[in-house]
């Protein structure tokens, strides 16, 4: 196999995940489009809700305007939804970064005020780093 090098290391998106021993679904709707679905649902013994900022999927801003855009709208929540959040077992913003073999380092950094948007919501700041693409080597 041969390491595809055409492509270079970037940032992907931010997703937002939800675990809690109540059902998230009231929460993912007092969101509404702002946010789009990726998984909201029960798959084992806790409910689990994975988002994304409705138009960040197709256009990425960076990961602090991301999270800020998510603090923004966690913020807004009516009462009963903040208090699904509030009592959340975990909330995460997951950075997603895709790795390439250029370039060969590539600093990812967040602004102070993002850091304490995060930590004002009880959320962890969470770095998945998807590996390089590979693409299969083609006889000659």
């Amino acid at each position: 196999m041969s390491t595809d090098t055409g492509k270079s290391t970037h940032f992907l998106n931010v997703d937002l995940d939800i675990y809690s021993a109540s059902s998230l679904e009231p929460l993912v709707a007092a969101l509404g489009e702002r946010v789009h679905s990726l998984y909201v649902g029960r798959p084992r013994r806790a409910y689990e809700a994975h988002l994304e900022i409705a138009m960040a999927s197709r256009y990425p801003k960076g990961p602090d305007a991301t999270i800020k855009k998510f603090a923004a709208l966690i913020n807004s929540l009516p009462k009963p939804a903040r208090k699904l959040w509030d009592t959340a077992k975990r909330r995460d913003f997951n950075i997603g970064l895709q790795a390439a073999m250029q370039p060969h380092a590539l600093e990812f950094a967040l602004a102070p005020e993002t850091l304490r948007a995060a930590a004002s919501l009880n959320a962890r700041i969470v770095i998945t780093v998807y590996a390089p693409m590979v693409e299969p080597e083609t006889a000659s």
